[in-house]
């Protein structure tokens, strides 16, 4: 009996550390993806490649649209098709980087989480119009964490809880292998893969704030842990320009109170040096900069809460080698423009003090009327200009 229990186990965990995928040229569904041309990877630090994505541009509310398959759920959330001409115009404002969130569960087409061809294919030429225009692009898993706590069906994404994790694990590494493939030697160190978007005890009473006393925290902490090294792991094995491929690596709801809680967060162990780096959402104060109503006059008291934020990041991680991105920030609007260009200033001069690279989010949302939604709509891309331009040029100042 004990023979047998020990065949079971080490069957079982043959199967969680055996890669899903293997080989350069795995058929999606349909029609296979035209490979690129191999490029040369520049060796440079984290730090330096921080300091070269500076501030970034989030498409929010496009790619990571989940309540619809196919490519027809780029545009379920209200936004316009992304064009080569959107693109464009944000490299033409200044912003060096620009963030794609992606939802990847809502387009597997089969029980083996195979990817839809259509949607990569479409996610690839966004990718590479940035290139193009020489942006660092930010690739991700955005809206695939399952909505409940309780055990999840085959193929919704994933859930860091132990209760979920054989299924979140499969989820991770089926998405990264075949992401990984599809970006593979073709691409650079300006494409950053950013493992999970808020990964978090979704429907718990702390989904959104870590609290140290409570178990089910502290068991996700752990389970996200795992997940963040199967990912990687799985983009590593990959080989050619993954294996040294700049990631980004996000604790439990990206809140920087994951990070400050305890020690139940860590980074991976990476098979190569200086490639992590952290990422980290900051709507901060949040009774400025996302509660509706709120506070809408950006006061001391929400100055001294960023200076402190950042000097804690920078304490814990950059000044440690550690390149912080804040992957998303911003302060909905009020009708307070000229309240939130003094947020803006003060957040993205503070962050940059200490090189941390700022990404606006930007969900096209910009109209103040109904101010119980969350209005952080910054470019008009239809008609590629910008709503408040004073906000986009102290963000400009600022990251100079």
């Amino acid at each position: 009996m004990k023979l047998l229990k020990k065949a079971i186990t080490f069957a079982f965990l043959s199967i969680l550390m055996m890669p899903v995928f293997s080989g350069e040229k795995y058929n999606f569904s349909g029609k296979p993806l035209k490979d690129k041309k191999s490029v040369a990877f520049n060796d440079c630090t984290a730090m330096e490649l921080a300091e070269k994505m500076r501030c970034g541009w989030n498409l929010g509310n496009t790619l990571d649209a989940n309540s619809k398959t196919g490519l027809a759920s780029e545009e379920s959330w209200h936004q316009p098709l992304t064009t080569k001409e959107m693109i464009d115009a944000v490299a033409a404002a200044g912003f060096k980087t620009i963030r794609l969130p992606c939802s990847w569960a809502n387009h597997l087409i089969d029980s083996n989480y195979t990817i839809d061809t259509a949607w990569m294919a479409r996610v690839k030429e966004i990718v590479d119009w940035c290139i193009e225009d020489g942006l660092y692009v930010i690739l991700n898993d955005h809206h695939d964490n399952y909505e409940r706590e309780g055990l999840m069906p085959r193929g919704k994404g994933y859930y860091p809880s132990s209760l979920n994790y054989n299924e979140s694990m499969l989820f991770t590494k089926n998405l990264w292998a075949q992401i990984s493939l599809a970006f593979n030697k073709g691409y650079d160190e300006h494409l950053i893969f950013e493992l999970f978007n808020e990964p978090r005890l979704r429907g718990h009473e702390h989904e959104w704030w870590y609290n140290q006393g409570c178990t089910v925290c502290r068991d996700g902490a752990g389970n996200l842990n795992k997940l963040n090294q199967i990912a990687l792991n799985t983009i590593r094995a990959s080989g050619k320009n993954n294996a040294k491929r700049f990631i980004m690596v996000t604790g439990l709801a990206a809140s920087i109170n994951s990070y400050q809680a305890d020690s139940s967060w860590k980074l991976p162990k990476d098979s190569v040096e200086d490639r992590l780096l952290i990422s980290v959402h900051m709507y901060t104060p949040y009774s400025f900069a996302m509660e509706n109503p709120g506070e809408t006059v950006f006061m001391e008291k929400h100055r001294g809460e960023l200076v402190y934020n950042f000097g804690w990041l920078n304490e814990h991680f950059v000044s440690k080698g550690i390149p912080v991105i804040i992957g998303e920030y911003g302060a909905t609007n009020k009708d307070n423009t000229e309240e939130r260009v003094k947020w803006f200033e003060c957040f993205v001069s503070e962050s940059h003090k200490y090189n941390m690279v700022t990404c606006l989010w930007d969900n096209g949302d910009w109209n103040a009327k109904n101010t119980f939604e969350e209005k952080f709509g910054f470019f008009n891309r239809k008609e590629k200009t910008w709503y408040f331009p004073e906000i986009i040029d102290i963000i400009m100042r600022c990251s100079e």
